[in-house]
């Protein structure tokens, strides 16, 4: 409380915060307190996944506000955490830049066999395709494929989004509903996933939907590995139906030792990395101190979780 009467917002961070978060709180006119009974609002720092947070908010039951550290939210909701009861924030879009640029990377790579020549011991055949007016089809409309959108104009792709529902995305020279996307996926050269993980989504990319894939397309997934049936992947991939794949995310993840996708030559996977801990922190911080401002003002929060659409 304040000498005028005003109430000063309480704010835990948990389980450890990072060096920058008490000016942060101090900076938006808020108070950094132990997690309580008098917290206000909680900055979870949390490991990837939702394990001790629910035995943390038990002892802040007076928290209205959650800030969460990642953009996808499906293991909150899994574990049962995430309400209406409770304001919840994302990071969704923060790191939107360094994902999309690296989904722009995988695609290259891919549409250039560099898998397979980096793994070559000879001269080999002359072999590749140009993304310069390719067909391009993104799943999701978030943050992510936005940007993505923009690395692709200078490459003058022909690109289509899929989304849940038909309202236009800058960049994209057409919007289609999920149930269009087998359709789309017989014409796209390059598949790029950058769809949350929820209900409706979850192997999203099976059997049926390889099998309506162009052939020779390339598969890129940044988003989330259960996004795609990876049993089906390894079949698709095996028979030659599918170009190729590249992955920064997998299911199961990380993928083991000795897994088939490891040794296929036309899968590249790199281990979760278009987000590095080196690109996320100033870029999380630049979301918790925005949230941070905007709870103390009363304002809006950004990156509000929906629970019923699952992000």
């Amino acid at each position: 409380m304040t000498t005028d009467g005003r109430h000063v917002p309480a704010i835990s961070a948990a389980p450890d915060a990072p060096g920058w978060v008490p000016a942060a709180v101090r900076d938006a006119g808020a108070q950094l307190v132990p997690v309580g009974h008098e917290t206000d609002g909680l900055l979870w720092f949390g490991p990837l996944g939702a394990d001790g947070l629910a035995e943390v908010l038990a002892a802040a039951p007076s928290a209205r506000w959650v800030q969460l550290p990642s953009a996808g939210v499906d293991a909150y909701l899994d574990a049962g955490l995430i309400d209406d009861d409770t304001v919840w924030t994302s990071a969704k879009g923060a790191y939107a830049e360094p994902v999309a640029e690296h989904a722009l990377a995988l695609t290259l790579a891919a549409l250039r066999r560099l898998p397979e020549r980096a793994r070559a011991r000879t001269w080999g055949p002359e072999l590749g395709r140009s993304l310069y007016e390719a067909q391009v089809l993104v799943v999701g409309a978030g943050g992510i494929a936005r940007t993505f959108l923009e690395l692709l104009a200078p490459f003058r792709a022909r690109t289509v989004v899929v989304r849940r529902r038909p309202a236009p995305v800058p960049g994209a020279g057409r919007v289609v509903t999920a149930e269009h996307l087998r359709a789309e996926l017989a014409r796209a050269d390059v598949v790029v996933l950058a769809a949350a993980l929820t209900g409706s989504t979850r192997a999203l990319i099976g059997a049926t939907e390889l099998a309506a894939t162009k052939r020779g397309a390339v598969l890129v997934n940044i988003a989330r590995g259960a996004l795609v049936d990876t049993d089906a992947l390894v079949a698709a991939l095996a028979s030659g139906h599918l170009g190729a794949a590249a992955l920064d995310v997998t299911d199961p993840e990380p993928l083991p030792d000795g897994h088939p996708l490891w040794d296929l030559p036309t899968a590249l996977v790199t281990p979760h990395t278009a987000d590095t801990p080196e690109m996320v922190d100033p870029l999380l911080r630049r979301r918790v101190t925005e949230n941070l401002r905007r709870f103390v003002a009363g304002d809006d929060l950004t990156g509000v979780v929906d629970p019923v659409a699952g992000y």
